[in-house]
């Protein structure tokens, strides 16, 4: 599996069968370059403007919007995960799906814009999980102590962070260093843009996965 990163939430996945983009904005909302991808399925956590520019998207992809429960997609099983923007079931930010998925034999949540710890029978869905995808910006998602919280409750085999400050962003979210202070030294590896992942990369890992654009 290929896993490429394209600013902010938005992540690439790719086999030999499928290309699934999660979370696409448009870029230039935001301050930074927009997505150069082609998609067959485009998944959206929520509604909002930095996650939902699927116009940006090139080919003949089948897009889904906070899909909740499991369904199959070209020969793709998925499934979606209720959460929510905030810690006060949706009333300030809405609801937020994360999505759980498998490709090459690797287990993927993609946590969109999580607001608040789910609830245990949603834990249970992604507990051990191979690669988790989480927002570390603090602002409109979880405040760093509820990150850790959630991570150990998952125990994934990969960290991947998100939704942190770069440079020329212009969403108020807090930088990657803040979250890194709580990630033991030895356990942060920095990738690079794109990384092909296989199931030895991730059998007996308990790392932090940096990507950078």
């Amino acid at each position: 599996m290929r896993v490429r990163w394209h600013g902010h939430s938005c992540f690439e996945f790719c086999d030999t069968d499928n290309t699934v983009v999660v979370d696409p904005h448009d870029g230039r909302s935001i301050g930074i370059k927009p997505p150069a991808v082609s998609a067959d399925i485009v998944l959206m956590t929520h509604d909002h403007y930095d996650h939902n520019a699927v116009r940006v998207v090139r080919g003949r992809h089948e897009d889904f919007l906070f899909r909740n429960g499991p369904f199959s997609v070209k020969g793709m099983d998925i499934e979606g995960l209720p959460t929510w923007h905030d810690t006060v079931n949706g009333a300030e930010r809405g609801p937020n799906t994360m999505y759980l998925f498998r490709m090459d034999d690797i287990s993927v949540c993609h946590c969109g814009d999580l607001g608040c710890v789910p609830d245990d029978d949603i834990l249970d869905r992604i507990r051990n999980v191979d690669m988790l995808f989480v927002p570390v910006g603090e602002t409109f998602t979880m405040p760093l102590p509820e990150v850790k919280r959630f991570l150990e409750l998952v125990n994934p085999n990969v960290i991947v962070p998100m939704h942190y400050r770069v440079g020329g962003l212009s969403i108020p979210i807090s930088p990657l260093d803040d979250f890194l202070e709580m990630i033991p030294d030895g356990a942060v590896d920095y990738i690079g843009n794109e990384i092909d992942v296989t199931r030895d990369d991730i059998d007996g890992t308990k790392q932090c996965w940096i990507f950078d654009r």
